[in-house]
């Protein structure tokens, strides 16, 4: 089993391999139940009945359910980050940056699809429901820097940055008006907002 990876809003990093299965049992249990009852209705109580752990064993780890869902969320962008990475490992050198912004945007939509409790919290920036918060976005962007810079051959600099930001910015816009039109995103949204994404990134990066 992976470790969960460390997010800010831990009280104790675990160190065991027992901890560390404990607290993946606690974020699964965390990410079923906020597609089953949303977070208004999200307790501690219930995910640890759901994780099969004693309430002591949440408290170790979490303050409260936000900081619960803080953590699903940064656990949601280290996924991500390795099925990015994934695609970009198997398609080689082909494509370019084309290549790079499918597999960014199609390993985004594939989460939002089938990744449980990801419909809310995402990256961090839907709780409380409805709210948009930038810092999430930012953090996107400083991840797909960190990754892509190499694959594109170009330095990790604050102008690819902002380049990546942008895009981030108007792929969450336009993917969230997409879903809220179909539970499964409307696929003509979808289409344009892959055409937009490649005009501007074809301006900056070709």
């Amino acid at each position: 089993m992976k470790p969960v990876p460390h997010a800010t809003s831990l009280r104790r990093a675990p160190v065991q391999r027992r901890s560390a299965e404990r607290l993946t049992r606690i974020l699964d249990a965390c990410a079923d139940l906020l597609d089953e009852v949303g977070y208004d209705a999200l307790s501690t109580r219930a995910v640890a009945q759901r994780a099969s752990v004693p309430i002591g064993s949440v408290y170790r780890f979490f303050g409260n359910k936000r900081q619960m869902a803080d953590a699903l969320a940064q656990r949601n962008l280290e996924r991500y980050s390795e099925r990015v990475t994934q695609r970009l490992r198997d398609a080689g050198e082909d494509g370019g940056w084309r290549t790079a912004m499918d597999a960014v945007l199609d390993e985004y939509l594939d989460m939002k699809r089938t990744a449980p409790g990801f419909s809310l919290v995402d990256f961090g920036n839907q709780i409380p429901v409805g709210a948009r918060q930038a810092e999430p976005n930012h953090r996107v962007a400083d991840r797909l820097t960190e990754l892509l810079s190499g694959h594109l051959g170009r330095e990790p600099d604050e102008d690819l940055r902002r380049v990546f930001l942008i895009a981030v910015e108007t792929a969450d816009t336009l993917v969230h008006l997409a879903f809220r039109v179909a539970p499964e995103g409307d696929q003509r949204i979808i289409d344009e907002a892959r055409e937009m994404l490649r005009a501007y990134l074809a301006r900056v990066l070709d």
